[in-house]
């Protein structure tokens, strides 16, 4: 975080993300659904890292918020109910893509613990998939 930069911090414990401002009042707060693991930064445990981070990427401009991707590339497929019907278990990640990227080499960033390397993002979700729960595969999903 540098003077005059907004910035966001994800609470694990109470499943939330706030955006501050550059002077540090509150401008928004969000339920999110972190992973279902808990909290930890190595490769394959399915948990969501902690410490500080950059976006490395931001994924999805001009994309509806209901744009199916895969990969990171929109599939051009829209979300409904009947395509997850036909698809039970897919992971969805959904609208919007912010690709995190560790700030701290040993605990976040190179290594088995690389929060990029795992593709961790901040992404949209489901209507109906549950937040203030810890329930993600290691991401932060949050409603579009």
């Amino acid at each position: 975080m540098t003077e005059h930069t907004p910035w966001i911090h994800v609470n694990l414990a109470a499943q939330r993300l706030r955006l501050y401002g550059s002077d540090g009042a509150v401008l928004a707060d969000w339920p999110v659904a972190t992973g279902a693991n808990g909290a930890g930064e190595l490769d394959g445990s399915g948990c969501t890292p902690r410490g500080r981070h950059i976006v490395r990427a931001r994924i999805g401009a001009g994309e509806p918020a209901d744009a199916v991707f895969v990969g990171r590339r929109p599939t051009g497929e829209r979300y409904t109910r009947a395509l997850a019907d036909a698809h039970p278990g897919r992971d969805w990640i959904l609208g919007r893509i912010l690709w995190l990227s560790g700030t701290e080499p040993g605990h976040n960033r190179l290594g088995r613990c690389d929060t990029m390397r795992r593709f961790i993002y901040i992404h949209g979700g489901p209507p109906e998939s549950p937040l203030g729960q810890p329930v993600s595969h290691g991401c932060i999903r949050m409603h579009p």
